[in-house]
């Protein structure tokens, strides 16, 4: 892919959510890295989640304003702090934060990444050069293994017939060693929460994340928004960061299973159009139960419960998620890439990614059997 040099950079705003990053030292070890990106027009942001730690303290220390301070920075870039008056978890986080941002393109980066001082620049020229791409993300690898793809996005996300996501170097809990061979810039179906790129106008117009999600899955659900409004969602496998993973809840956390499981019926609901939605939610419900029989074979209790608390949550949502499926629907005709609401499916696998992982033992995704 040729792209044309850029006369004039866009504003972008990087904007990390922060809830107690000094616990597990995420803002000593990774601010520096984020210091070091080499961007021109670029402004740095911190919102605090409510943090009960020293958090707002370190970050004063580091030289963060309030965000209302636009006065000179002795920094190459802009840092501004964001205080939150409770801990809206990551979705509320961000939408009660963002309007207070200005800039073309937000970067919504976990705590918990490294970044390449080189990363941002290789995907502001890809999205600057067509219009029609709304969200990008990285090539994501592990920071505790480097060439080890990372769960949360790798070099892509797929999701399969059923709703099912996955990834280009990952499915379900198999990762890949990046070795290139998915290097190449593609059309995905989703970008990863953990470094995402998007236009902020789009974030705003589409509804930003779904609050109610609390964590997991609300950029599934917003990225399927924006193929529905007929925009693309790309990844750049020449911007590279390194993710740690699992900040918001540990990876075997009960509460983690719970919100996956629901907030996976909830997009699935809200986004598929017609009566497919109906028919891929019950088949989900069925896929469900089988996972609960995986758990259960393994002792995994907690995590059964998880289900069934995910399937309640869901059931009593119905109301309310019928509402968003309408809202949803009239807002991606409304705000759709050249006024063309068309539901772009790249990146939609046309098979069972749970067949083709668990039971032919497809470990890779250059396996699959389209």
């Amino acid at each position: 892919m040729t792209l044309s040099p850029l006369t004039e950079l866009p504003k972008v705003a990087i904007v990390i959510l922060n809830y107690n990053g000094m616990k597990d030292d995420y803002l000593a070890q990774f601010l520096p890295s984020v210091y070091a990106s080499d961007y021109a027009n670029l402004e740095l942001y911190v919102v605090d989640n409510h943090s009960t730690d020293d958090s707002v303290a370190y970050l004063k220390s580091e030289g963060f304003q309030p965000h209302t301070d636009k006065s000179q920075q002795d920094h190459d870039f802009p840092r501004y702090l964001i205080e939150l008056e409770e801990n809206y978890w990551f979705a509320g986080g961000y939408n009660k934060a963002l309007p207070y941002v200005d800039a073309d393109y937000y970067i919504l980066l976990n705590s918990d990444v490294k970044v390449a001082s080189d990363w941002i620049q290789p995907i502001i020229n890809l999205m600057e050069n067509d219009a029609q791409i709304g969200a990008c993300q990285p090539k994501v690898r592990m920071v505790a293994e480097p060439y080890l793809f990372e769960h949360a996005g790798a070099s892509g996300g797929y999701i399969d017939k059923w709703g099912y996501p996955f990834c280009r170097g990952r499915i379900f809990t198999k990762v890949e060693e990046d070795r290139g061979q998915y290097d190449d810039i593609q059309e995905v179906f989703w970008a990863t929460g953990a470094a995402l790129f998007i236009r902020k106008e789009l974030f705003h117009n589409l509804g930003g994340f779904d609050a109610d999600y609390k964590a997991h899955m609300e950029e599934i659900d917003l990225c399927w928004r924006l193929k529905r409004a007929n925009y693309k969602v790309m990844v750049c496998p020449q911007s590279v960061v390194w993710h740690v993973g699992g900040g918001t809840l540990p990876q075997h956390s009960p509460q983690k299973a719970f919100l996956n499981f629901r907030n996976s019926l909830s997009t699935i609901f809200k986004n598929e159009t017609g009566n497919q939605a109906y028919k891929i939610v019950f088949i989900r419900l069925l896929l469900d139960a089988i996972a609960g029989c995986r758990f259960l074979m393994n002792g995994e209790f907690a995590n059964i419960k998880a289900i069934i608390r995910a399937h309640w949550s869901f059931f009593a949502q119905y109301g309310k998620n019928k509402q968003k499926r309408k809202s949803t629907a009239e807002t991606v005709k409304k705000y759709a890439y050249e006024q063309q609401a068309t539901y772009r499916k790249t990146g939609v696998y046309p098979k069972s990614i749970v067949w083709q992982h668990f039971v032919k033992g497809k470990q890779t995704f250059n396996d699959l059997e389209l």
